[in-house]
């Protein structure tokens, strides 16, 4: 049995598009329980549009944006089914994007693969290479000094983009595009950690999932189209400054303090001057301004977000 949760944030038609995709992909042998849209606060009328599909649709609407991870972990209340998935408004199911991964995890010789993710396929009909490997302190460092577009034959993403996606592996983290996840596991994880407000919040729960002894596996025999981007693409400067306070949280949640605090400093010091140089090479003043934006919010909003990094919850490792 499964269910489905999607959390829309003025997605436009994207979210009618894939909505009617799930009737093609749930005409196989399984049980779809509920389809669970969270709406962030949307104003597109995106939601209008929904409301005659013949699906077993539940719509929870928000007076504000709560973000994605307490978004999500709304969907998921009182779920009883026993596959969780978290599927972006900016995905088209296929026939098979649904039955195969969950008749893998149906099987008893995959009891103690918790997540999945399959192949995401972009608009040129190319498979994106979005696996990931859990980052480290120094991967952010790499980043934030560009050296991984600079010099990536020496300074490899944390994105496993040497890896053609063609066949079916165990890896540390899929996408959260489409993401699979057994209901019992993310009960025992206790969800998405709330304090990632947008971003690396799969990375956490993967990670945590990982520390608790089950697996990811990434699924090549079933596809899904991902747009990509998302409606994120909207507030670029807001994408960064929640980016950049997502990878802070992450650090002081799953590092040692002196690593955290020393990629703090570097954040705040390095990061912005090594983007600006960067933007200001490729002659782009928007992401100049981006950038500014998205520091001035960063500096404002410091003290809390410092605040948070600081709590442990019961669930940190």
């Amino acid at each position: 049995m499964l269910d489905i949760v999607i959390v829309n944030w003025n997605a436009g038609s994207q979210l009618l598009e894939c909505l009617e995709s799930i009737n093609v992909a749930s005409d196989s042998d399984f049980k779809l329980n509920r389809v669970v849209v969270v709406d962030n606060a949307s104003v597109d009328g995106s939601l209008e549009a929904i409301s005659n599909l013949t699906l077993p649709l539940t719509i929870i609407r928000n007076d504000e944006n709560l973000g994605f991870g307490r978004a999500c972990n709304q969907g998921a209340l009182e779920s009883k089914a026993d596959f969780l998935l978290f599927l972006n408004p900016d995905t088209r199911l296929f026939s098979d994007s649904l039955f195969s991964p969950l008749q893998f995890l149906e099987n008893k010789k995959n009891s103690k693969i918790g997540i999945c993710g399959i192949q995401l396929i972009d608009e040129k009909g190319i498979v994106v290479r979005t696996c990931a490997r859990f980052p480290r302190a120094n991967t952010f460092i790499i980043k934030m000094l560009g050296l991984d577009r600079i010099l990536p034959l020496l300074f490899k993403s944390h994105f496993m983009t040497e890896w053609d996606h063609n066949e079916t592996k165990e890896v540390d983290q899929v996408m959260g595009a489409f993401f699979l996840i057994r209901r019992s596991l993310y009960d025992a994880l206790g969800g998405f950690d709330e304090r990632f407000f947008v971003y690396f919040e799969e990375v956490d729960i993967s990670y945590r999932a990982y520390k608790s002894g089950w697996k990811t596996i990434f699924l090549a025999s079933a596809q899904v189209f991902h747009k990509g981007g998302g409606t994120s693409q909207q507030v670029k400067a807001s994408r960064l400054f929640y980016s950049i306070r997502s990878r802070i949280l992450y650090a002081f949640k799953h590092y040692h303090m002196l690593s955290a605090t020393y990629l703090l400093v570097l954040t705040l010091l390095i990061e912005p001057l090594s983007r600006i140089v960067y933007a200001f090479g490729w002659g782009s003043k928007s992401q100049i301004s981006e950038t500014l934006i998205a520091y001035q919010m960063l500096l404002k909003q410091l003290p809390t977000m410092m605040s948070v990094a600081l709590k442990r919850n019961k669930d940190d490792i």
